[in-house]
């Protein structure tokens, strides 16, 4: 049994919660816009992003908030169901070999690549792209949605917010190439050259 006790998360550094809310919100969206795609993650993955965007931004506001943070683990929770369930992307792909290699935390990587990642997937997930940013209640493009999340939260959004040096994105690249997510990202990967220039694009 696994029992969402938001008086528990009171004493959750808030780096940590809020960073791992990006991170949930990253399993929603790349369920969402899995290239096996499922009806029922669809489901849970549009009302996880409609808890955590909420959630996330009233406990950032009102950290006692005990409704916000019960959002946000009910949205961790439904998102967390398409796990193994349905194929991510390059997010959690290029997130591994970037905690792997720079010891950035698994939360802060998808602060970082998400929206780069969406904007790369967007001719490809155009649609599920317009229902994640209605979910969100944004009228901007959902990378757009996301990347206003995360700077509201005060989270870091570039790769040189956390001290990664351009000199370390070819060990990033060549960790991410045969990555189980980045062979299933929407917009396909072949070469360690796109994952250098994602990098790029987000330092």
């Amino acid at each position: 049994a696994v029992i969402l006790d938001p008086r528990a998360t009171l004493y959750t550094p808030t780096w940590l919660w809020l960073s791992t809310g990006l991170r949930a919100l990253d399993h929603a969206i790349e369920g969402l816009c899995s290239v096996n795609p499922s009806p029922l993650i669809h489901a849970l993955g549009l009302e996880a992003v409609r808890l955590l965007s909420k959630g996330l931004r009233q406990s950032n506001q009102h950290p006692d908030d005990l409704q916000a943070r019960l959002d946000c683990l009910q949205g961790a929770w439904l998102a967390g169901i398409g796990i193994m369930r349905v194929p991510f992307g390059a997010s959690h792909g290029i997130g591994h070999s970037l905690g792997a290699v720079t010891g950035m935390s698994h939360g802060y990587t998808s602060c970082i690549m998400l929206p780069h990642v969406m904007r790369y997937n967007h001719d490809k997930t155009k649609f599920t792209q317009s229902l994640i940013a209605q979910a969100m209640g944004s009228t901007l493009d959902a990378p757009d949605a996301v990347a206003r999340l995360v700077e509201e939260l005060g989270l870091p959004s570039r790769l040189r917010d956390l001290q990664v040096k351009p000199e370390q994105f070819d060990a990033v690249a060549a960790g991410a190439i045969d990555n189980l997510w980045v062979k299933t990202n929407p917009e396909p990967i072949t070469k360690q050259a796109q994952i250098h220039g994602l990098l790029a694009k987000a330092w």
